[in-house]
C-alpha cells in the first residue's frame, strides 16, 4: 500500500513522533494505522494514541427526556458550518425531528428518514427541503434511545456540542447530572473494569510488557511493572476508576458509593467525532484556478 503524506502527518499528530519513524512505521505495517501506532508503543517511539481529535463536522447534538425520568432520545445532526446549526432553520428541523423519534417505534436511521414528519411527507422528505432552503448538506448522523426499566436516567448537554445520557440506580437528579457532566468532559470509554474488551487489555499487557523489557529488570518486576501499568490504563479509561472531576481527590466510584448510586450505562455523543477533517489548501486552488484560466 502506497504510504501518502497525510497517512504521515495523521500518525505524528496521534504519536508525538518524528516523520521519519512514522514513515518507517506505516511501511512496515503496510499502511494500518493502529498496528503501526502499536509497533512505534512496542518499541518505545510513541506513548500512546493521543488522537488528534480534530472533526469536521459541524452540527448539534439534540437530547429529549420524559418527563418520569424513564426514558430518553440523545441525537446528532449536521451540517456544513457552525453559522447553519445556530440558525432557526436547522434548529427547528432538529427539534420536531427529536420529536418524530421520541414518539415512536423506529429503531433505524433508515426507519427515522422514513418517518411521518409531518404534513407533508416524511423525515426525509423535510431534510431535502432543508437542504434546498440552505444550500448545506445536513446529515441525521446518529441517534440512541434508552428506557430504563429499573432505574432512572439524566442527562447534560455542553452548549449543542457534547450531550450525554446516563442511566442509574438509586441516587437523585443531582447526582445523574453531575456523572452525566463528568462524563462528558473525562471522556471514559466504559462503566468499570469488567466492561472493558479482553482483545483490548491482551493487546494493552502486551504492549507493556514489550516496553517494561527495555528496561532490563527481572521477570518478576517486569510482570509487577505491566500489572501496575494496566491498572493505571483502566483507570483512565473507565467511568468508576477516574478521579471525579468536581472533585479530583475522590474517584467517581467513591462519589456513586456516598450517594447509593450504581451506573447501568452511559452514552456520550460528541459533534462529528470519528468523522475526518477535510483541509483546504486555498494557495493551492487560487493556484489551479489561475492555471486553468
Amino acid at each position: 500500500m502506497n504510504v501518502t503524506a497525510a497517512m504521515v502527518k495523521e500518525l505524528r499528530e496521534r504519536t508525538g513522533s518524528g516523520m521519519m519513524e512514522c514513515k518507517k512505521a506505516l511501511v512496515e505495517a503496510q499502511g494500518n494505522m493502529d498496528l503501526a501506532i502499536e509497533q512505534m508503543r512496542k518499541a518505545g517511539l510513541a506513548k500512546a494514541d493521543k488522537k488528534s481529535g480534530r472533526t469536521a463536522a459541524e452540527g448539534a447534538i439534540f437530547i429529549k427526556q420524559s418527563q418520569d425520568q424513564k426514558s430518553a432520545v440523545i441525537v446528532e445532526i449536521n451540517c456544513e458550518t457552525d453559522f447553519v446549526a445556530k440558525g432557526d432553520d436547522f434548529q427547528n428541523f432538529a427539534a420536531n425531528l427529536v420529536e418524530v423519534i421520541s414518539n415512536s417505534d423506529v429503531d433505524s436511521l433508515e426507519s427515522v428518514m422514513q418517518a411521518k414528519y409531518d404534513g407533508e411527507g416524511t423525515v426525509d422528505d423535510a431534510k431535502l427541503r432543508l437542504i434546498a432552503k440552505l444550500g448545506e448538506k445536513i446529515d441525521v448522523r446518529r441517534f440512541q434511545r434508552v428506557v430504563s426499566h429499573n432505574g432512572m436516567i439524566g442527562h447534560y448537554l455542553h452548549g449543542s456540542r457534547i450531550g450525554v445520557l446516563v442511566e442509574s440506580e438509586g441516587g437523585d437528579n443531582e447526582t445523574r447530572r453531575d456523572i452525566a457532566m463528568h462524563v462528558a468532559a473525562s471522556k471514559p470509554e466504559c462503566v468499570a473494569d469488567s466492561d472493558v474488551d479482553v482483545a483490548t487489555l491482551d493487546r494493552e499487557r502486551e504492549i507493556f510488557a514489550a516496553q517494561a523489557k527495555e528496561s532490563g529488570k527481572p521477570d518478576n518486576i517486569i510482570e509487577k511493572m505491566v500489572e501496575g501499568r494496566l491498572k493505571k490504563f483502566l483507570g483512565e479509561i473507565t467511568l468508576l476508576g477516574q478521579p471525579f472531576v468536581k472533585d479530583p481527590d475522590i474517584s467517581v466510584a467513591k462519589l456513586l458509593q456516598s450517594k447509593n448510586t450504581k451506573v447501568l450505562q452511559f452514552i456520550r455523543y460528541e459533534v462529528g467525532e470519528g468523522i475526518a477533517k477535510r483541509e483546504e489548501n486555498f494557495a493551492e486552488e487560487v493556484m489551479a484556478q489561475v492555471r486553468g484560466s
